[in-house]
């Protein structure tokens, strides 16, 4: 029996962009455990996209927290709870759906760029 030569022993950098995607512990574990040393064009590409990713969804977060905080402990403001809890809702499916984008892109080995935030993520990120 011949072995398959079209295996692909290496890795082309799609593992470490996968797992950069599995929340912020992900990305510092596919940083630093994989691409480190085996640095490679779609490595880089999808850690500087998740990297943005997660500042921009922790950051976005945090200040809905805050503005969530601020109106439950204000006086009558009943309305104004309900509009944070929807915005935060609406945020959440739109994080979600960037991050499948991006996900699938990560599986399929594609330099495919998340909407909105991909372009800018490569030249802000462009050392990693």
């Amino acid at each position: 029996m011949e072995p398959n030569n079209n295996l692909s022993t290496g890795d082309d950098g799609k593992t470490a962009g996968i797992i950069s995607y599995l929340t912020i512990i992900g990305w510092l574990i596919a940083f630093f455990a994989m691409h480190q040393n085996n640095k490679t064009s779609l490595g880089s590409y999808q850690l500087r996209q998740t990297l943005l990713f997660h500042i921009i969804s922790i950051v976005v977060y945090w200040l809905l927290g805050m503005l969530f905080t601020a109106i439950f402990f204000s006086s009558g403001l009943a309305t104004g709870w309900f509009s944070i809890v929807f915005i935060n809702w609406i945020l959440r499916v739109a994080f979600f759906i960037l991050w499948i984008i991006g996900f699938i892109g990560a599986i399929n080995g594609e330099k495919k760029p998340i909407p909105l935030i991909g372009e800018k993520a490569q030249s802000v990120f462009s050392t990693i």
